[in-house]
């Protein structure tokens, strides 16, 4: 219950120019300068702030590998402190997966943890050196302005919450519309599809996002702890994992978004959720007592 009330008060704080959806313009008060932790699209009708993905590719204005220092200092900073639990509280587009995943379908059998540790995790990495760093950085034209390849081609967020409801509310948009929109649609189509079948299918195989929190994961203050001595490997914590990880053999794991299913479906009191520090107090209280 705590995860989903900082799931959805997360979604309506990112996205609380409400006028904007009927107005079908964006807001640009001075909150768009300030990034949100989570893939938020720029361009939502809604949306107050940036999303740190969009503006760390247009920070590398000019050419060359020089992100801005301000996005890079908010993504160390979330990610030293949270890892990927920004993933499981704190982002708009987790929120929206799992809703499509809630929608009564048949669907395959869920991926296991073997399943999802194979070469196709390490795609979201490759599309984060690809279009959110080399694209941009390299195609920067002589005006100085980068293009924002993953904005530009892949992102359902934008697409989804930008995209159909600015068009939606402006005619002009609907008849500029061309190529490049209907390839942006599809591939929205498709990951939404991946969704409906996939818990997650978008953060476990193509966020870029994720992909940088998921570098912190093993050192963040905010970590899933296992207290071996507890553990009978009983299988409860994998079934419980919407990302398809083992947490009793690895909770440290990149894929880990610290949602706390695992630990809520232990019965055995060997998994927990919180910041290390608290960790290393609890112990030398234990210690001293």
């Amino acid at each position: 219950m705590l995860r989903k009330a900082a799931q959805w008060l997360n979604l309506l704080l990112s996205n609380a120019y409400l006028p904007g959806f009927w107005l079908g313009r964006i807001y640009k008060g001075k909150l768009k300068s300030v990034c949100v932790p989570g893939l938020n699209c720029y361009s939502c009708p809604g949306a107050v702030a940036s999303c740190p993905l969009g503006s760390l590719q247009a920070s590398f204005g000019g050419g060359g590998f020089y992100p801005g220092f301000y996005v890079v200092g908010l993504l160390l900073a979330f990610g030293a402190l949270f890892g990927r639990f920004v993933c499981g509280f704190l982002c708009p587009f987790g929120l929206m997966q799992e809703l499509l995943y809630k929608m009564p379908i048949p669907r395959p059998c869920k991926r296991t943890a073997g399943q999802v540790r194979h070469w196709s995790r390490y795609i979201k990495y490759a599309v984060l050196i690809i279009f959110v760093i080399g694209m941009p950085a390299l195609l920067a034209g002589d005006s100085g302005l980068a293009s924002p390849a993953f904005c530009k081609y892949i992102c359902p967020a934008g697409t989804l919450t930008a995209g159909l409801p600015l068009l939606a509310a402006n005619s002009s948009l609907r008849a500029a519309a061309g190529a490049l929109f209907v390839w942006k649609f599809a591939v929205a189509v498709a990951i939404v599809l991946g969704c409906l079948l996939i818990l997650r299918f978008f953060c476990k195989y193509l966020c870029p996002l994720g992909a940088i929190y998921a570098l912190f994961n093993r050192v963040a203050l905010y970590r899933l702890r296992l207290t071996p001595e507890n553990c009978v490997h009983c299988g409860d914590c994998i079934r419980a994992c919407p990302m398809g990880v083992d947490p009793s053999h690895d909770p440290d794991s990149g894929e880990c978004i610290r949602c706390g299913d695992c630990a809520k479906a232990c019965k055995y009191n060997a998994l927990h959720t919180g910041f290390a520090c608290g960790e290393r107090e609890a112990k030398k209280t234990a210690a001293r007592c």
